[in-house]
């Protein structure tokens, strides 16, 4: 029970301070907040991106959002802002993901499917699917990835991750990607 109550706050903690949002690519029906340093005005503090990919910002219009990630999106906000800012300082920030999926599957308490409402780690995905099971081979979990057209296995030693070593193990999740637990 103790082991069991450990993982569950080792699990928390790691995914909090691993998570980075400068790896994952926005997607329609994601909620953006795009805030432009001294300009209150240029700010907003929700902002769904729509099925076209797009999202609408005072002074810039339309802009893709889709495919982008949150710095390049940013960098492309800041970009078209100075014709009307000096130096504007941009920052955008996930706020919910509804665009992307996941599968998780194997030795887990719950494996299927899982839709990614905000920037997801490996271990929150396993924490929802309700934590891997006595029998996993908690060493050898897979992340399963299509890049490029290729599909690419990242490792993932549970064991380590939650006794905080390995941490860049714990990646951000994107649309599609599929967890092997053996």
């Amino acid at each position: 029970m103790k082991y069991k109550l450990f993982a569950c706050i080792a699990l928390f903690a790691c995914s909090l301070c691993v998570f980075a949002q400068d790896d994952y690519i926005i997607g329609a029906e994601d909620v953006l907040a795009v805030n432009v340093w001294k300009e209150p005005e240029l700010s907003i503090k929700e902002l769904v991106v729509r099925p076209d990919g797009k999202i609408s910002l005072p002074l810039v219009n339309d802009i893709q959002a889709g495919g982008l990630t949150p710095i390049q999106l940013q960098e492309q906000i800041a970009g078209k802002l100075k014709k009307f800012v000096e130096s504007p300082n941009v920052t955008v920030t996930v706020l919910k993901v509804f665009s992307h999926t996941v599968s998780v599957v194997g030795a887990v308490g719950r494996p299927g499917p899982y839709v990614l409402g905000s920037p997801t780690t490996v271990l929150d995905i396993l924490a929802r699917a309700g934590g891997v099971t006595e029998f996993a081979k908690a060493k050898n979990i897979k992340i399963l990835r299509n890049e490029d057209g290729k599909q690419v296995q990242y490792p993932f030693n549970y064991k380590n991750v939650i006794k905080g070593k390995d941490l860049e193990q714990n990646i951000t999740l994107r649309n599609g990607d599929i967890i092997l637990v053996p």
